[in-house]
């Protein structure tokens, strides 16, 4: 079974390679990117059930090498569900953006450019997932990060270019970081092997300890987008085209997320830093929030509330109980599916009425009420509302919290309940708006709502386009995936609380061998 893990990552690679090579053939290429997402998703699902069934890890060790001098790849319960999650959502927005191209004949995602970059954007999340030391993650985190480079600058419109430099210039000053840490940490132990880096630097002065650890927590905050590092976010995302923002926002945050529960868990579980991530936890929740209420264009709020939404996964990640892990690993699971759902919405109410400003758009519930359905689930969703995902991953949180019981807990418990609350109502002001008002020309002189003029993007209006079938099929999709994290969530999240007991429990070198058996 171990054979399969390499096949995650050189899939998406070798599929790349092919879709280059037919650039000029776009149904072949659409063939097999689509393929290649399909065969991954299988592979992940085969190898979840195998893991979570054997409760034993796989991995391998690339080229032969002994453990722990090769490249080690390394699939345990987090990794496999991540990939399977990932590969499902980018199948998704892969067939969205089939639709949008052929109804705009590729003005946004020219397919010759965009199926081998998708591909490879793909290769590298999966890399990152099963990197089993730091430096192959950093690795995967380029390779991702040069692929986003190219496809959030697709058009080369005036506002992709700017805020692609901006996201490009943050991404490399996230990347240097995290080198440098790398460099560090093998100075200071003599490996990049996550495994013998916890083994190893446990030894290390607290003082050394808390250093690298700080350098790492900057470098994955950054591409996680935490409070006060992620200011880059809410402007780089919505600018893109629909399906680009739809998987940046779903997926590569949580690249970063990943990157800091494998430093917290298993490289730096014996340097405590968790009341400083509670902190930026409760900042990152309540100022995230609080800049998708004053929002008026629909792709920055959703920017905020992922900015915020980020905090909850921290938040799980400070309390460091089993518990708690848990429930951030259904949260993240959540959120992936969720965020790029209402994304994906959101491309097609920018079809249908030619903008996503909420002082622009309104009478949709009439005019398309299959959209309305399609953003309302996973917007109430998204804020926290029962029965859905949103409201069990929040409440396993607040409950591991209260656990703890010490008084910053039950402050973060206040701070959690008042961004869910501020994320329903900015949700829902957007759905109200949009869907019930009635189509008057604008709410420009409605004093209610009159301070969002002056938000950025509030007077964009452009042309209204057709909607593809295969657009709105995908969507509805996802927003299916979103129930099913509801109606399927008593074996999910008892995965994911194995997930929680298995990360807080150190993974040894004999661990990594007898798994590449």
């Amino acid at each position: 079974m171990s054979a399969l893990v390499p096949l995650i990552v050189m899939l998406p690679l070798l599929g790349a390679a092919v879709t280059l090579i037919f650039g000029r053939n776009p149904r072949l290429q659409v063939v097999v990117t689509t393929a290649t997402l399909v065969a991954v998703s299988i592979i992940a699902a085969v190898l979840l059930v195998t893991v979570d069934a054997s409760d034993q890890p796989l991995a391998v060790s690339v080229g032969g090498w002994p453990v722990p001098f090769g490249i080690i790849l390394y699939v345990d319960r987090l990794a496999a569900l991540l990939v399977l999650i990932s590969s499902i959502v980018l199948l998704a927005v892969l067939l969205f953006s089939i639709g949008q191209g052929a109804a705009d004949g590729d003005e946004e995602t020219p397919i010759s450019i965009f199926n081998p970059t998708y591909l490879i954007l793909a290769a590298g999340i999966f890399d990152a997932f099963i990197a089993g030391d730091l430096f192959n993650l950093y690795v995967g985190f380029e390779i991702l990060l040069v692929a986003s480079y190219v496809l959030i600058t697709l058009g080369s419109t005036e506002s992709r270019i700017r805020t692609g430099a901006v996201y490009i210039v943050v991404s490399l000053v996230s990347s240097i970081l995290f080198l440098a840490a790398i460099a560090m940490i093998y100075g200071a132990v003599g490996t990049v092997n996550m495994a013998q880096v916890a083994e190893r630097v446990a030894q290390l002065p607290q003082e050394t300890q808390l250093v690298l650890h700080l350098i790492l927590l900057i470098a994955f905050g950054i591409k996680a987008a935490i409070f006060p590092v992620s200011f880059w976010l809410p402007d780089s995302y919505p600018t893109a085209p629909a399906p680009v923002t739809a998987v940046f926002a779903g997926l590569l945050t949580k690249v970063g997320v990943y990157a800091l529960i494998r430093t917290e868990t298993q490289l730096f579980a014996s340097n405590d830093i968790n009341t400083l991530l509670l902190i930026v936890a409760l900042a990152t929740m309540v100022i995230g929030v609080l800049g998708a209420v004053a929002q008026a264009e629909l792709k920055r709020i959703l920017s905020f509330t992922l900015v915020s939404h980020v905090g909850y996964m921290i938040f799980g990640l400070a309390i460091a109980t089993e518990d708690a892990i848990g429930a951030t690993v259904y949260y993240i699971v959540h959120h992936i599916v969720v965020q790029t759902t209402l994304f994906l919405a959101v491309g097609l109410i920018e079809r249908k009425a030619g903008s996503t400003s909420i002082l622009r758009v309104s009478g949709l519930m009439k005019a398309a009420p299959v959209l309305a359905l399609l953003y309302f689930v996973p917007a109430i969703n998204l804020g926290g509302l029962p029965p859905f995902s949103g409201f069990i991953g929040k409440v396993a949180l607040f409950e591991a919290a209260a656990n703890v019981g010490t008084p910053l807990m039950i402050v973060l418990i206040f701070g959690g309940i008042l961004t869910s609350l501020l994320t329903l109502y900015a949700l829902m002001r957007a759905w109200n708006l949009a869907f019930w008002r009635e189509d008057d020309g604008g709410v420009e002189n409605d004093g209610r709502i009159e301070y969002l003029g002056n938000a950025p993007a509030a007077d964009e209006q452009g042309e209204t386009r057709e909607i593809p079938a295969i657009m709105t099929y995908a969507t509805a999709g996802m927003v299916s995936v979103t129930v099913a994290l509801t109606v399927f969530a008593g074996p999910l999240y008892a995965i994911c609380d194995r997930i929680g007991t298995g990360l807080l429990q150190p993974v040894t070198l004999e661990q990594i061998d007898e798994g590449t058996g």
